[in-house]
């Protein structure tokens, strides 16, 4: 969880920077921000260190890997207890094929979004994961055709 705190004008301009190239320099950084490059790293060691920033990651393409196929999943479980939505919540954190996921408000519980080398291999997904787990209402599963655009980034402007 991030620490409440202001963030001013050159700290949203490194939070800008680092969202859209992590491998910048502190040169190349400071550069871009009109810091010195010590006070930019600084900065962005605050940044981590407070979890404004909270990781860096590598994007990887599913295609590269095997894994052409994306699934959203729509979850709907069986109760809403805590317990219950804690348990499916610590399943999906360490399920490796969920690539992210939501527990969000409405008809459905939760969305995750999924890759797959192939049907089967979904199939398999959504015996093990979906269909053993007797707190699982239902869900409902849309095929990803094309990915427009993935990405993690945050405006950081007020």
């Amino acid at each position: 969880m991030a620490k409440s705190r202001t963030l001013d004008t050159l700290d949203r301009k490194i939070l800008h920077e680092v969202q859209l190239n992590n491998q910048l320099t502190s040169a190349q950084l400071s550069e871009r921000v009109g810091l010195s490059p010590t006070s930019a790293q600084r900065r962005l060691n605050r940044l981590r260190a407070d979890k404004i920033i909270e990781g860096d990651i590598s994007v990887v393409s599913n295609t590269a890997v095997g894994r052409s196929l994306t699934m959203i999943i729509a979850v709907q479980l069986e109760r809403e207890r805590s317990d219950i939505i804690d348990h499916f919540k610590k399943s999906v954190r360490n399920e490796a094929s969920v690539m992210s996921a939501y527990y969000v408000t409405g008809d459905t519980d939760f969305i995750l979004i999924i890759s797959a080398r192939d049907m089967n291999e979904y199939e398999e997904f959504t015996r093990h994961f979906l269909y053993d787990n007797p707190d699982i209402k239902g869900f409902k599963t849309t095929v990803v055709m094309d990915r427009i655009k993935a990405s993690l980034y945050v405006p950081p402007w007020e």
